[in-house]
């Protein structure tokens, strides 16, 4: 019998490369955010950003939640992401499941926003974020 050696797991896509990833999401984010406020403002026919602001909060969160979570859930790729040839996945090289996308959109809020999670990934052994190393998913290299 010929066992075939194991193959060496997938490569972690160097910080800056991530980084670079970030800002044209947020760039992308801007289009997504856009349509939806201008939804949203459609539909509960308010008339300033202040009217109806913890409402449209929560709605910005769940309609940017939805967009990652889909996009991680179906193809483990966002637009930047596929650019950046950056994939999500879980432990065994697939797709996460839905409830580890969800945590892990949610988890990224504070992780991201203070800093903690780029700094996290300095001292990582796999260089992952640390929502990624909570919920045993990985980002990889697609080169």
């Amino acid at each position: 019998m010929n066992a075939s050696p194991p193959s060496p797991p997938p490569a972690t896509p160097g910080r800056w490369r991530r980084f670079a990833c970030m800002l044209y999401e947020a760039i992308l984010l801007f289009g997504v955010v856009f349509v939806a406020d201008y939804l949203f403002d459609t539909l509960t026919q308010s008339k300033h950003a202040l009217m109806l602001r913890h409402e449209r909060q929560a709605w910005l969160f769940f309609v940017i939640g939805a967009y990652f979570v889909l996009c991680w859930r179906l193809g483990g790729q966002t637009l930047p992401m596929k650019t950046w040839n950056i994939r999500l996945t879980d432990g065994n090289g697939g797709r996460p499941p839905v409830w580890k996308a969800i945590v892990r959109y949610v988890l990224a809020w504070p992780f991201t926003l203070t800093g903690f999670g780029f700094l996290w990934s300095f001292f990582d052994r796999d260089r992952q974020f640390p929502q990624d190393r909570l919920l045993g998913t990985r980002l990889v290299s697609t080169r």
